[in-house]
């Protein structure tokens, strides 16, 4: 699998099979019964596959599939890689502190512009917040990077059940 080296940190894909949802979500939930190197769970039309915990390290990817049909279309499977939830919301609340402080030192910035004061404490705000929002994005990059081989084995261990239910 090649992982596009663009601004996406969590990658997309779709797929469309002939096979009922029931089958596919049913196949995935007895395969992971069975395997011991994927914990396997499902919850309603979602199916989600991580790495077991022993062999999981903190960037470790999850696997996230949407099993749906529409009407009497072909089954849709929406795909989705990225961190652990609670890593991914951690990274989502840092980027959230960086950017609201970044535009409370533009605020700051604006007031001193106003009234005269020295700009100079703001902008080395602005600028170092703005170097910490580099980092996060760097720290994002080298995540995926670092998971890239566990993401090639969910997506593998994903077609080798969805090829048991090829015709």
């Amino acid at each position: 699998m090649h992982i596009p080296n663009d601004l996406v940190l969590r990658p997309r894909f779709t797929l469309k099979m002939n096979s009922s949802p029931e089958k596919l979500l049913s196949s995935f939930e007895n395969t992971g019964k069975m395997t011991t190197d994927f914990v396997i769970s499902r919850v309603d039309d979602h199916v989600f596959i991580r790495i077991p915990k022993k062999k999981q390290h903190f960037w470790s990817p999850q696997l996230h599939l949407e099993i749906y049909s529409i009407e009497k279309h072909p089954t849709v499977i929406k795909g989705l890689f990225g961190p652990s939830p609670t890593v991914w919301t951690l990274f989502m609340f840092l980027h959230f502190v960086v950017a609201s402080l970044f535009i409370a030192a533009g605020i700051w910035m604006y007031t001193n512009i106003a009234l005269g004061d020295s700009l100079l404490a703001p902008l080395i705000c602005m600028i170092l917040l703005f170097i910490s929002w580099f980092v996060l994005y760097i720290a994002g990059r080298w995540g995926k990077k670092s998971g890239q081989k566990e993401m090639q084995a969910l997506q593998s261990f994903m077609y080798k059940v969805l090829s048991k239910q090829l015709p």
